[in-house]
C-alpha cells in the first residue's frame, strides 16, 4: 500500500516549498505535484464553517522550476510539505 502524503498540521508560511497534491479529478490536476514556495498567505471563515482549523488557510503560490506565480490559489489541504532536501 502507498503512503499517501499529508499536508502540514500547521498553516504554511511565505517562504515554505510545498508540493500540490490533486486528485486526478480536480479542475486543476495538471499541477498535481508541482513544487512551489508559498508567496502569500490568506485566512477565511472556512475553517468556522467546516470545524477544522486549517480549512481557513488558503495561498498564492509561485512554481519553483518555472519561478512563475500560479493564477490560482490553493487550500491547505491541497499542499504538502517538501523536504529540506529536494
Amino acid at each position: 500500500m502507498e503512503d499517501i502524503p499529508q499536508p502540514a498540521t500547521d498553516p504554511y508560511s511565505v517562504g515554505d516549498r510545498v508540493r500540490i497534491y490533486l486528485d486526478a479529478d480536480d479542475p486543476d490536476a495538471e499541477l498535481h505535484g508541482t513544487v512551489c514556495e508559498v508567496v502569500d498567505v490568506f485566512v477565511d471563515d472556512l475553517g468556522a464553517e467546516t470545524s477544522r482549523d486549517l480549512d481557513a488557510y488558503a495561498y498564492d503560490l509561485r512554481a519553483v522550476d518555472s519561478d512563475r506565480e500560479l493564477s490560482v490559489p490553493f487550500r491547505h489541504r491541497d499542499l504538502v510539505p517538501v523536504e529540506a532536501d529536494q
